[in-house]
């Protein structure tokens, strides 16, 4: 038994529905996955309560590596961040902004902004976006709605206000949402993902030999063409892009 800390995109995509049964098949190893936010992910990594990690928070990933949790990280796939908001709002009509442009904006008019506030990898780059903006987000209609991605779209669209997700959740639930993108396309908005495997010289019970032979499957070519390929039938564009 494989145990995999990942993040609510992989599941609320139905990327891992995907790719995983292929490593069952192949290998015989059954997967255990917790579905928490990339912080969390991490945290468990440290504690030794899981054998490897599939998370987006680049700069946590690194410290968890040079903290000695992990030998390496490998990236694997990726696709980008998204901010959406309202077809209703004066941020509409606008000439093309950067995501800098339209955060400065939505602070400077107080504007609902729904974060996910948990601590997840969309959240650090949310943090990330604001600071880089020189922003901090004290306005009364920022909101934390403190959960996954899904449920945080659900809460924009419910208070109909501005968001950022990732472009595979938005995609996933596009049908239930009247909110659609504003920036798209910045450099700032890149969302890689990386492996981890928990070091066993830090946790020597970590299924180590499990954890390598699902970084090899997802490097495979069949595999990397299942993650390509994944979202083109369903939306029309892959919902990630494989390194």
């Amino acid at each position: 038994m494989l145990t995999l800390a990942t993040t609510t995109s992989m599941r609320d995509t139905g990327l891992l529905n995907t790719i995983l049964p292929g490593f069952r098949e192949q290998t015989g190893i059954d997967v255990k996955v917790i579905v928490v936010g990339s912080g969390q992910a991490i945290e468990m990594g440290r504690s030794g309560d899981v054998d490897v990690l599939l998370t987006h928070s680049p700069d946590a990933e690194k410290e968890f590596v040079e903290d000695g949790f992990s030998k390496q990280r490998t990236p694997v796939f990726h696709n980008d961040f998204l901010l959406i908001g309202p077809v209703r709002s004066s941020l509409r009509g606008s000439t093309p902004m950067t995501v800098s442009e339209a955060l400065s904006r939505i602070s400077a008019e107080n504007l609902t902004f729904v974060s996910r506030g948990d601590d997840s990898g969309t959240h650090r780059k949310e943090e990330a976006l604001w600071k880089a903006a020189g922003i901090n987000p004290t306005f009364s209609n920022y909101l934390k709605a403190g959960s996954g991605m899904a449920q945080t779209l659900r809460v924009a669209e419910e208070k109909q206000g501005w968001t950022i997700a990732d472009r595979g959740t938005f995609l996933v639930l596009k049908k239930e949402l009247s909110l659609t993108i504003l920036v798209e396309g910045d450099p700032q908005l890149l969302n890689p993902y990386a492996v981890m495997l928990v070091d066993p010289a830090r946790h020597p019970h970590v299924q180590t030999e499990a954890a390598e032979k699902f970084l090899l499957y997802l490097a495979k070519e069949s595999t990397q063409k299942l993650i390509s390929d994944f979202g083109l039938d369903s939306h029309g564009q892959p919902l990630f892009f494989v390194n």
